[in-house]
């Protein structure tokens, strides 16, 4: 069976942009704690990075610890063959990445109610779970190099959308040591983005937006605060929509640009990325003039929203570019 990828970044609403935030800030304020106990940077032995999990410590062992790590999880079973030939390639690749992932092995057989959750239905099967949000990686055995692209994604989106930077791995350590999150050195904008968490969370998306304008203000670079600016500007503009009404709206009117523009952001905040980027580009290929150029826009401000890295955005430029010229 082949690998059946699924993508780490698009799908865009308001609990998932306030989940990320909120797991972001709590590693930071568990580093921000243990530095006032005076910890130092504990570390884990290799063989700690691969674990047996069952229902009774689910909670403890993935869910709490996908705060300071990415847990990949396998769902095996000791009779099923593809499983033997997947599970020592994850490890192998567990280990390499550093404490940058932990993988957590599940036996199906002994845990049939974890099997059922995750809408397991058939193995071998990969999941992650980063920030206690649960992602589908791929079922089937797959080679080793295919698994990796997936890791590399699951890792970059662990760092970039909720702050996770693994744990510190000493080779010395004995196994069972104290984990303890990889030590991150405090960024000059550390102040102005906290603020930003803390709007978003109170549903102040335009605080957020300010926030995040106050960072980029000064640092047009910094690409944390690009994304949340185009997060938060989007939920802000959707917050005052009446979903039914702008719905009816762009079924009603095909050539009104600014009814498309509206419906595309609920698309996308609904998590339909390929409805909205497909709505905006028939409206740029519609459209003259400056409608045109508003839909042109907004797809581009909702490419910064998914990601420049996911493949949707990728197809979707080129459509833009064919409707364009």
């Amino acid at each position: 069976m082949q690998p059946r990828n699924m993508s780490m970044s698009g799908v865009v609403d308001l609990a998932a942009v306030k989940s990320a935030q909120e797991a972001k800030a709590k590693a930071e304020q568990a580093r921000a704690e243990a530095a006032r106990q005076g910890g130092g940077p504990g570390a884990v032995s290799p063989a700690d990075l691969v674990i047996d999990v069952d229902e009774a410590g689910f909670e403890r062992d993935v869910l709490q610890r996908s705060s300071e790590v990415p847990v990949v999880i396998d769902f095996w079973a000791e009779w099923c063959e593809p499983c033997k030939q997947l599970s020592p390639v994850l490890e192998q690749l567990v280990v390499e990445y550093g404490g940058r992932l932990l993988l957590a092995k599940i036996d199906v057989d002994a845990n049939q109610m974890l099997m059922q959750q995750f809408g397991v239905q058939g193995i071998p099967a990969v999941f992650a779970v980063v920030a206690g949000q649960a992602l589908p990686l791929f079922q089937g055995a797959a080679g080793k190099e295919q698994i990796q692209q997936t890791l590399d994604q699951l890792v970059q989106v662990a760092e970039e959308r909720f702050g996770l930077t693994g744990l510190t791995v000493d080779p010395d350590a004995g196994p069972g040591a104290a984990p303890q999150p990889a030590a991150v050195p405090a960024g000059p904008y550390d102040a102005l983005l906290e603020a930003a968490v803390r709007a978003l969370d109170a549903g102040d998306f335009g605080g957020a937006v300010q926030a995040y304008k106050n960072v980029l203000s000064d640092d047009p670079g910094n690409s944390e605060a690009k994304l949340g600016l185009a997060q938060a500007e989007l939920l802000h503009r959707v917050q005052g929509l009446d979903p039914q009404r702008a719905r009816q709206d762009a079924a009603e009117k095909p050539d009104d640009a600014q009814a498309q523009i509206a419906a595309a952001d609920l698309d996308l905040v609904g998590g339909h990325v390929e409805d909205a980027f497909g709505r905006l580009i028939d409206t740029v290929r519609r459209t003259a003039g400056d409608d045109r150029d508003a839909a042109r826009l907004r797809l581009l401000e909702l490419f910064e929203v998914v990601g420049a890295d996911d493949p949707r955005v990728s197809a979707a430029r080129r459509a833009l570019a064919r409707a364009l010229f």
